[in-house]
């Protein structure tokens, strides 16, 4: 094949110790369309905040239950205190 001697992996002319993929490979250029296709699905993702990016849902604020009894209670009597329990007797 003619892309034999071809690396997957070429390094920058830039002065800097990077590498990028390299075009002229199968591999690297499959690796450069996975590269795009996986940012552009995860800009879209972002941008419409689906997928993983999603915001939860609002949790709605505590509010009292209902008021559903009256004041004063249906007994208009009032209860009476228990009575203190007899002292025993002491003698002689």
């Amino acid at each position: 094949m003619r892309y034999d001697d071809e690396p997957v992996f070429k390094r920058s002319k830039w002065g800097t110790n990077r590498y990028y993929y390299n075009p002229n490979n199968p591999i690297g250029l499959a690796l450069i369309v996975i590269a795009l296709v996986f940012t552009a699905t995860m800009m879209t993702l972002m941008a419409n905040r689906a997928g993983p990016f999603k915001t939860e849902p609002a949790t709605p604020s505590w509010s009292p239950p209902p008021h559903t009894y009256s004041w004063p209670p249906p007994s208009s009597t009032p209860t009476p205190w228990p009575t203190p329990p007899a002292a025993p007797a002491s003698g002689p």
